[in-house]
């Protein structure tokens, strides 16, 4: 405690006038938090009022707290010295230094017309309807404090910036303020004080309303014998008056799911299977993928790349744990039943118009596909080699969408005005058609016999009875080429050769299927620009410039820059992967494609394009995913753009809380053999040990890691997970600091408080 009056001090000067209306004696309480500066905010209004020649009394209430733990100090001041040594349990004067402390155990004591002083962001309007029974003040201490250098960019002290706003509720004028600042060296923090005076809104108290003071503190219980302390006490103090902040369990983004095309819930489906099983995976990951059996043998798997146990001890193999649920899990997706049932045509069997079939049909309409092959799938079942998409893996998959009753009718090509007719008769349409004619290479000698389009290859080879002979060159990068180059081999090609204008970190071929392809003997002949062919009738050579790299692109890469530098290169047989164009003669006279649908002038025409033919992007799971989004749309009329998304990056998962286990690797044929053979190289995973790598990122798995760190012991599991009691919370935020999946945040109590209250 400590006891200060107006004699004995030389050097003070002639007290100043005691404003109107302030009654002695007068009580102040101020509530802070460690490190904000309270106790001294008391010493400064006492040191304020001596300047008025009158006694004072000030003192703190702490203990060996933390920094940010609940602070109170006291100040009373009259006209006599002052001999009460209590605490201040009846205010006439509240100065709260952190809006999150504010609640009854503050305002406890006061009565109407209490003078009322907040430190808060919010402006004064934003309190309307609270504390009118109060003379409330409003000032941003914080950001005062901050703007004039006051304590660090941590630890903003905003003492002598609340005095300034605290005088000018009581009509004290500044010069008392630079002579208080002045008699403890603070003239340094006169200025923040100024602008707190300027800045604090006031409002005057609404003396209709009345609140209840306090009740008497009752006397302290007897202290009991130690030996007699045989049952633990629950709780009085609710710690969680401590905090502005509490912890609260978030679902955030897991990289992968973000990462994949189709959409899918990777996260869910890979933890569903870890607990129970093929089925319950099947029954999340077939919300949103058509073709798990597919997909999970030729997705590039982007998802994998983004992993972040991939920068722990390895990526885990998403793309065959897909697979392993498709083959798998017999699961079938039931339907649902429609408000309204609508009817749909699908234009083109491919991956996406499957996948957008199969959405629609799982929602209860009716759906019909027209196909212009014999059979559906598109280049899953003619481009894609058997070794690595096995026809009865493909119609398994194929057979699961069909049985939701999709009607189709094959052989069925539709172009300009048959497409038109189609928006006639159905309540929507979905264009699906994929690419249109391949690439050509524009070169001397590009007709001699046995050069081949690549894709035109690999029809031919799906519908068996292809022999090669001799030296075979392949030209491309890209998964088609890689597939020709590998189908050459098994039909008896002496060698492959792969020419590409590019490095190989630039070939956009799945990287596990180049390395396959080179296992088997495909040789890479890299930055090669095919300029010629040789040969008189049949081709006996292929003409190749060097290429050097030149300034990136526009995909990121290096612009390949052909040089004068050529070599021949002997060969039988050339195949052409260059990539496909555009299909000029999809639409009917009139018809614009513009953000994925049909327009016709100004009218926006009740058709959407979905997969290569809409995006290009090239891929099966791309074109899945697009499916199902163009399928969506057609259903609600709206094109809903994707809000941004911040996954949870390998910094906010704690990798000390897992083992280092390496990932479980498909298992393949060996080399030497398959290459004679199109059964089926790769077998996949032995078993689905591979979900128990998964990090759940962002996902709460009840590993209990919250509840054990929680240092006071106040987070309990429920039946749905876990709870964290708030009364006693102090907001250290060690569970979210622990949590091994960044399955937790901190959250600020204010706003959430406030944003209920709107």
């Amino acid at each position: 405690m400590e006891q200060r009056t107006n004699s004995g001090s030389p050097a003070r000067t002639e007290a100043v006038n005691v404003p109107g209306g302030l009654l002695l004696p007068l009580e102040v309480r101020v509530h802070g938090r460690g490190g904000q500066g309270g106790v001294t905010c008391a010493k400064l209004i006492a040191a304020m009022y001596t300047q008025m020649g009158l006694h004072v009394q000030t003192f703190g209430d702490y203990g060996s707290e933390r920094s940010g733990a609940p602070v109170q100090a006291y100040t009373r001041v009259d006209h006599v010295p002052i001999t009460n040594r209590n605490k201040v349990y009846r205010p006439d004067h509240l100065l709260v230094l952190d809006e999150g402390l504010m609640g009854d155990p503050i305002l406890s004591g006061t009565s109407a017309g209490a003078v009322l002083l907040l430190n808060s962001h919010a402006g004064i309007q934003y309190y309307s309807g609270r504390f009118a029974h109060y003379q409330f003040g409003v000032v941003d201490a914080t950001d005062i404090a901050r703007e004039h250098g006051i304590g660090s960019s941590s630890v903003v002290i905003i003492n002598t910036t609340m005095l300034g706003a605290y005088a000018r509720m009581l009509g004290i004028p500044l010069a008392v303020l630079e002579k208080t600042y002045a008699s403890m060296g603070l003239s340094d923090d006169l200025g923040a004080a100024r602008d707190a005076w300027e800045r604090v809104s006031i409002r005057d108290a609404d003396h209709a309303v009345d609140i209840e003071p306090a009740q008497a503190v009752a006397a302290p219980a007897d202290v009991m014998p130690m030996r007699e302390h045989t049952h633990d006490i629950p709780a009085t103090l609710k710690t969680g008056t401590w905090s502005n902040q509490a912890p609260a369990y978030r679902e955030h983004a897991a990289p992968c799911n973000v990462a994949c095309p189709a959409g899918n819930d990777i996260v869910g489906f890979i933890q569903a299977l870890k607990s129970n099983g093929p089925d319950a995976a099947a029954a999340i990951l077939l919300r949103t993928q058509a073709l798990p059996s597919v997909c999970g043998r030729v997705c590039p798997a982007p998802c994998m790349k983004e992993c972040n146990r991939g920068t722990f001890d390895g990526a885990v193999n998403i793309r065959s744990l897909e697979r392993w649920i498709g083959d798998q899990s017999d699961w079938k997706p039931s339907q649902e039943t429609p408000t309204v049932r609508r009817r749909f045509a699908v234009v083109g069997g491919g991956p996406a118009g499957l996948s957008a079939a199969y959405q629609l049909a799982q929602r209860g309409h009716v759906v019909k596909i027209y196909e212009a092959g014999p059979a559906l799938g598109g280049v899953l079942r003619n481009g894609i080699p058997a070794f690595r998409l096995p026809q009865d893996v493909l119609s398994r998959d194929i057979e699961r969408i069909l049985a939701l009753g999709v009607q189709v009718e094959c052989e069925r090509a539709l172009r300009g005005d048959e497409l038109a007719g189609l928006a006639q008769v159905y309540d929507g349409v979905i264009v699906c058609t994929g690419f249109g004619p391949p690439t050509m290479l524009f070169a001397d000698g590009a007709q001699h016999g046995g050069v081949e389009q690549g894709l035109a290859f690999l029809d031919r080879v799906k519908q068996g009875g292809v022999t090669v002979h001799g030296h075979v060159v392949v030209v491309g990068g890209g998964n088609t080429a890689i597939d020709c180059a590998r189908s050459a081999l098994r039909c008896g090609a002496a060698s492959v050769k792969l020419v590409y204008r590019r490095g190989r970190e630039d070939m956009p071929a799945i990287e596990e299927e180049i390395e396959d392809a080179e296992d088997e003997g495909v040789r890479l002949v890299l930055y090669r620009q095919p300029v010629g062919f040789a040969g008189n009738g049949a081709v006996n050579g292929i003409i190749v410039a060097e290429v050097e790299p030149g300034p990136p692109d526009t995909s990121g890469r290096r612009r390949p820059v052909v040089t004068d530098r050529t070599l021949t290169i002997a060969c039988d047989k050339v195949l052409l992967a260059l990539g496909q164009q555009d299909d000029k003669e999809l639409l009917p006279a009139g018809w614009q494609m513009r953000d994925g649908r049909a327009w016709q002038g100004d009218q926006l025409l009740p058709v959407w394009f979905a997969g290569d033919c809409a995006t290009g992007d090239g891929t099966v799971t791309h074109a899945i995913g697009n499916g199902r989004h163009a399928a969506l749309q057609a259903l609600t009329g709206e094109t809903a753009a994707s809000p941004p998304v911040n996954p949870v990056a390998p910094a906010q998962v704690r990798f000390s809380h897992f083992e280092v286990a390496a990932p479980h690797k498909d298992r393949h044929l060996p080399a030497p053999t398959r290459r004679d053979s199109f059964v089926e190289y790769n077998l996949g995973l032995a078993g689905p040990e591979e979900a128990n790598r998964c990090f759940s990122c962002g996902h709460c798995t009840n590993c209990d890691t919250c509840l054990v760190y929680c240092p006071d012991g106040v987070i309990f599991r429920t039946e749905d997970g876990y709870r964290v009691d708030e009364e006693f919370c102090k907001g250290c935020g060690m569970c979210v600091a622990e949590c091994p999946r960044s399955a937790m945040e901190m959250i600020n109590k204010n706003q959430r408080e406030a944003s209920i209250c709107r």
